[in-house]
């Protein structure tokens, strides 16, 4: 009998890979209680890097509504 004749096992069952957006999470600031202009500077600094997180979150996500079918 030839080898590639014999039975072998079934192939094992593909795996499905579901496309779907992330499911953004809330958007944070963090806390502040600046004491001098310098702390207060610094504080902003922060905020802006938070929000700018945040938007690149929700940009990502409004992006892979536009793109999924």
């Amino acid at each position: 009998m030839l080898s590639g004749c014999a039975s072998a096992p079934p192939s094992p069952a593909p795996t499905l890979i579901v496309n779907q957006c992330a499911t953004p999470t809330p958007c944070t600031l963090p806390a502040s209680h600046p004491a001098n202009n310098g702390e207060l500077h610094l504080q902003l600094e922060r905020t802006e890097a938070a929000w700018a997180s945040c938007a690149a979150e929700v940009d990502a996500v409004i992006a892979c509504h536009e793109v999924a079918p």
